[in-house]
């Protein structure tokens, strides 16, 4: 037997090996974006490119302003992605709750993705492995027109029909607002609410006028639930439980169902809905009041047998911590783009699952945080079910290239082995035709914020 070297040379060799890159040396040299609609809402996609070719995808959270990330990128060239805890620890000051946290996740997802196809393995076995070979997606879904359970109800059945097999449904005060009787309320507070609803959300106000519009409609809609003075009648709350009925009546009660966007109402009044609700085997109520107001949890779950859910707003695992801590919640509610991205968001679950707290994800996002959610989830043993919003939107699907078709398959997502988060390129010519009309440009250069200065050290 010959034990004679092959006569193919080490150069020619590598031409059938896949090096991906020179992790040690792969540095940041460019940010750059595109703002999308209806995928289902506002979303913000995001590259960060090398000087080895690599792109890094990411994105900014729903509705949030890209200069929440732009003013991260004087702090990024040069350096190396692939150090993602380090960059994560110098950029985490600039987060905030909400949306204001947009700008750090969006990147830190990016950096995750840059750093597994450096080192050609996917986010998940960065973060130690995985806990599942598919996620479970819950949907939520809408209806339009008139208000009716049993409408919803269909609905949510031919979901389960697609293969869902967890459901979520908006149960709240816009359903009956237009039933006389059925709120408490100062005289014309809703009226006016619904009047300058369309202004809080206008990107293109154009004369004083409009922008005072807006200012008001922020003033009104940043007033926290226990402080607007608006109350449920008896005949309210019968209007809602007989939609919740309705549903059930359609769909069962064997499947998990879980009830989000009950209004700007007190917390009293969310104790009494809650109780009337709990022969609809409801598996959450979620954002019945401010994630803030840890006493007010306490006192909600503990006067409702209903699991009690929130989060999807809080940055930052140690903010987390007085809802847990308190044992107000059954449920945590993170949303990858505002709890701190992809390892963040796990050291949210390992945390909740010390206190016995189970984790579901909100997502309302693109393909890219979507799938920023499965590798995090993947990894979290205590995780629940995966929100998806996105089951109406025909192009969804095509928006990234490389990922299953349709990525949500049967109502669970396989964990792809790719490298990164398992995205291989964004389509230009679909993303090109959903750009924001208010917000123009596809991957436009971004250089007038490499050289912005800021000194930013917490301490003196």
């Amino acid at each position: 037997m010959s034990h004679q070297p092959p006569s193919e040379n080490y150069e020619s060799a590598l031409n059938h090996v896949n090096t991906y890159s020179k992790p040690s040396d792969l540095r940041i040299t460019d940010m750059r974006f595109v703002d999308i609609v209806g995928a289902p809402m506002h979303c913000t996609l995001m590259k960060i490119y090398t000087n080895q070719g690599l792109v890094g995808f990411g994105e900014v959270r729903d509705a949030a302003s890209k200069t929440y990330a732009l003013m991260l990128k004087r702090v990024l060239l040069g350096e190396n992605p692939c150090n993602v805890d380090k960059l994560f620890r110098r950029i985490k000051q600039f987060g905030g709750h909400a949306r204001q946290a947009g700008g750090v996740c969006g990147v830190e997802v990016a950096l995750w993705d840059l750093a597994g196809k450096a080192y050609g393995v996917p986010v998940y076995q960065m973060l130690g492995g995985k806990f599942r070979d598919k996620i479970r997606i819950y949907c939520d879904t809408d209806i339009s027109g008139k208000p009716d359970g049993t409408k919803m109800g269909k609905a949510l059945k031919k979901r389960m029909e697609m293969g869902f097999t967890f459901l979520k449904m908006d149960v709240g005060i816009g359903l009956i607002a237009h039933e006389p009787g059925t709120l408490s309320y100062p005289l014309g507070l809703y009226e006016e609410m619904e009047t300058l609803a369309r202004y809080g959300w206008k990107w293109d106000v154009k004369t004083l006028e409009e922008r005072e519009l807006r200012n008001r409609a922020y003033d009104i809609y940043n007033v926290p639930h226990p402080m607007t003075g608006i109350h449920l009648t008896e005949k309210g709350i019968d209007m809602l439980e007989q939609y919740v009925a309705e549903v059930r009546a359609e769909i069962g009660y064997t499947v998990p169902l879980a009830a989000d966007h009950f209004g700007h109402i007190a917390l009293e009044d969310c104790i009494r809905l809650g109780k009337r609700l709990e022969k609809y085997n409801l598996a959450w109520v979620e954002d019945m009041i401010p994630w803030q107001y840890t006493d007010q949890y306490v006192r909600l779950s503990q006067a409702i047998h209903i699991p009690v859910c929130t989060g999807e707003d809080i940055y930052l695992k140690e903010n987390f911590k007085p809802l847990l801590e308190a044992r107000a919640v059954s449920v945590i509610h993170p949303d990858v783009l505002s709890s701190g991205g992809i390892l963040e968001n796990k050291k949210i679950g390992d945390l909740a699952q010390e206190h016995g707290v189970a984790m579901a994800v909100h997502m309302a996002e693109s393909p890219i945080g979507c799938m920023a959610a499965v590798h995090s989830v993947a990894a979290t043993e205590n995780f629940l079910a995966l929100e998806f919003h996105s089951v109406d939107v025909p192009w969804w699907n095509d928006i990234a290239v490389g990922l299953p078709k349709p990525l949500v398959n049967k109502g669970f997502i396989e964990v792809p082995d790719k490298p990164g988060l398992g995205i291989d390129d964004l389509n230009d010519e679909v993303i090109a035709e959903h750009i924001h009309p208010n917000i123009p440009g596809l991957w436009e250069p971004t250089d007038q914020w490499n050289d912005d200065w800021s000194h930013d050290r917490l301490w003196s």
